[in-house]
């Protein structure tokens, strides 16, 4: 069992909402809608996707992680790696 199982139907629900937004995003481009916005909508999907982003990473957090610090040892290390890597790839994008 992953650390969002339990919110899984939340998170299926958010990325559908972002995957209309893309379609409407579609739509603008293909439509030759203002430039603006176009990019408003491009800021609120950016968003939306940050807010999955960010609801998968509290979880893994708190399940994944603690879990493996529990154990402690190797495994410990390599959970604490991922989440320091997936937080540094979150902050560049």
């Amino acid at each position: 069992m992953r650390g969002y199982t339990g919110d899984k139907d939340a998170f299926l629900t958010r990325l559908r909402r972002v995957e209309g937004q893309v379609r409407g995003l579609q739509r603008m481009v293909e439509n030759d809608e203002y430039c603006i916005d176009v990019l408003t909508q491009v800021a609120a999907v950016t968003k939306a996707l940050q807010s999955v982003s960010l609801g998968l990473l509290d979880d893994h957090l708190k399940h994944c992680v603690a879990e493996a610090l529990t154990e402690g040892g190797e495994v410990a290390d390599e959970k604490v790696r991922e989440a320091s890597e997936a937080i540094a790839r979150l902050v560049r994008s």
